[in-house]
């Protein structure tokens, strides 16, 4: 019987461990987890990159649409104002044509109702008449008569039928009215046909 050198008791009977296996695991350390492999891990992130792109992609395209919309609506409210406002000047110019084609048409009533006026004919029934008329266009047709002695000569509104040198003036004035002139608010339906006196 051969005695341990170590122990100094017998080796017989005692097991030896084993040489060339793995190293046995520690007493109580937790088995090693199963993990994808680094393929596997590589193409799942690929696809989730992927996928926030695509998400990425679609808000703008959304993004762009809305901006679109938006744009379009825009231009919508644009034209239809325009139009709104294109069609009321239509409409008021429209109306001040019509206003100045009654006046023109009465333009000669107009005269005698200024000749017999001026020469103390206006009276009775007639200048009732007359009156009421007149009060009626200017407040309804906003008419105007306009052309008076010493007035400034304009030729715009004006139109002179003879043109005398005068003393005392240092401008084109009115000497005299032969016809009064007729306007619709700026327009005007007939130029006061006048006299002028000029400097001398």
């Amino acid at each position: 019987m051969t005695e341990d050198p170590t122990t100094g008791g017998s080796a017989e009977g005692q097991d030896l461990p084993e040489t060339g296996g793995p190293a046995p695991m520690p007493s109580g350390a937790p088995a090693p987890a199963d993990s994808p492999s680094t393929d596997e891990a590589d193409t799942q992130a690929e696809a989730e990159v992927d996928e926030l792109q695509q998400a990425k992609n679609e808000m703008l395209e959304m993004a762009d649409q809305l901006a679109r919309a938006k744009a379009d609506i825009y231009n919508a409210e644009q034209r239809h104002n325009a139009y709104v406002q294109r069609s009321r000047n239509e409409i008021g110019e429209a109306r001040k044509r019509g206003q100045a084609e009654v006046v023109e048409a009465l333009i000669g009533v107009l005269d005698d109702i200024e000749l017999a006026r001026q020469h103390d004919e206006l009276d009775g029934p007639f200048k009732s008449i007359a009156e009421k008329l007149e009060q009626t266009l200017e407040q309804n047709f906003a008419v105007e008569r306009y052309g008076a002695t010493g007035e400034e000569f304009d030729p715009n509104i004006h139109e002179a039928l003879m043109h005398n040198a005068k003393e005392g003036v240092e401008t084109d004035v009115i000497d005299v009215v032969m016809q009064p002139g007729y306007r619709v608010g700026e327009k005007v339906v007939r130029p006061a046909r006048v006299g002028v006196a000029g400097p001398a």
